[in-house]
């Protein structure tokens, strides 16, 4: 068993153009000051990391400028836990549906140009490979991008062999990239989210499937996005504790009534009946969840991912440390009932099952 590290957050919902969410220092400082351990940095915000120089083709430039960083984030006490590529990642694969929506994710040079966009996609996440290996990073957050979305309640009927070639077309995608990252030695974890292609267990099996079982095809475990789906987050840990390579803590509820449910009518996030909420304040069963990532040994950070309807942000990251640490349990070393055992040897043993 291993002790879950952090408290760790998110840093990508606390961006704003004014102070002290407008440079790394200042939320490094207040990160620090309110009781966290790490930080999971979301990389298009170039005044947090700039990728083009942290995954340089020059080695040495490129470790100098990754040394730096992590000197300034440890010089206030902080740990990397990991790189975020969820906006890059989905750009990898983008269907021509959310062409214009997903433009907002790309620098304005990309926009309505989608080979273009998917080609800067895939090399900011290389880079990215590169960049979490010179920080001393294992894991790296992304999302897969979707490709079948718009298929998952279908009408009319999906014609079939449709979901295997998305799938197939998917993992041709990723391929390079995660061969990119097993040459860095880091693992990908995708956050398994309603709106990609890899949203539940099935989903991320038919990817692995497709990938021939690539060795850095892993999970970032949110069982936020399972209670909207209404799916077992407990059992998904049993079922997938070997790929959990990654985890956010975030919140969530679901209230359905006689007019929404899991689709949520159209309406904003605080009428829907599936509704993401402050640590705490939600339906997540995080007591079972620590246990059973404990009990299975996963070597993750328990970074808080903030997301609410209700609560304010500033509140919701002054509550996150203390929640997240309340939950970390000291993996125990020993069993509780050690004293009573005794040496043994073969003519004891004999003698306890009557055989002699």
């Amino acid at each position: 068993m291993k002790t879950i590290k952090g408290p760790a957050v998110f840093l990508a919902q606390f961006v704003d153009n004014k102070a002290p969410f407008n440079s790394l220092d200042g939320l490094c400082n207040w990160a620090a000051g309110l009781g966290y351990k790490g930080i999971q940095i979301p990389t298009p915000e170039t005044f947090l990391i700039d990728l083009d120089k942290a995954g340089s083709v020059d080695e040495s430039e490129g470790q100098d400028y990754c040394d730096e960083l992590k000197e300034k984030v440890g010089s206030y006490g902080l740990e990397i836990t990991e790189l975020s590529t969820h906006l890059q990642g989905q750009l990898v694969a983008v269907h021509p549906a959310y062409d214009v929506m997903f433009d907002n994710f790309a620098p304005d040079k990309y926009k309505n140009n989608p080979k273009a966009r998917t080609a800067w996609a895939v090399d900011q996440v290389k880079k990215a490979a590169v960049a979490s290996r010179r920080l001393g990073l294992k894991a790296h957050a992304t999302f897969s991008g979707s490709l079948l979305w718009h298929t998952a309640h279908p009408w009319p009927q999906r014609p079939p062999g449709l979901v295997e070639m998305g799938f197939e077309e998917l993992a041709k995608r990723w391929k390079p990239i995660l061969d990119t990252f097993d040459e860095n030695d880091v693992d990908v974890c995708y956050e398994i989210h309603p709106g990609e292609d890899l949203h539940d267990g099935d989903t991320f099996e038919r990817f692995l499937k497709a990938t021939d079982n690539h060795k850095r095809v892993n999970i970032l475990y949110d069982p936020s996005h399972f209670v909207l789906q209404q799916l077992d987050y407990i059992a998904y840990i049993d079922h997938y504790h070997e790929f959990i390579k990654a985890f956010h803590v975030k919140d969530s509820e679901f209230n359905p009534t006689g007019k929404k449910g899991a689709f949520g009518g159209f309406n904003d996030w605080r009428d829907r009946a599936g509704r993401y909420r402050s640590l705490g304040d939600g339906q997540v069963d995080f007591k079972t969840i620590f246990s059973k990532l404990t009990q299975y040994g996963c070597d993750v950070w328990a970074v808080m991912e903030w997301e609410c309807c209700i609560k304010s942000p500033e509140q919701g990251a002054r509550e996150g440390a203390p929640f997240i640490q309340s939950h970390i349990i000291e993996a125990t070393e020993k069993a509780f009932d050690d004293f009573a055992g005794a040496d043994t040897d073969d003519e004891k043993l004999k003698k306890i099952l009557g055989l002699s």
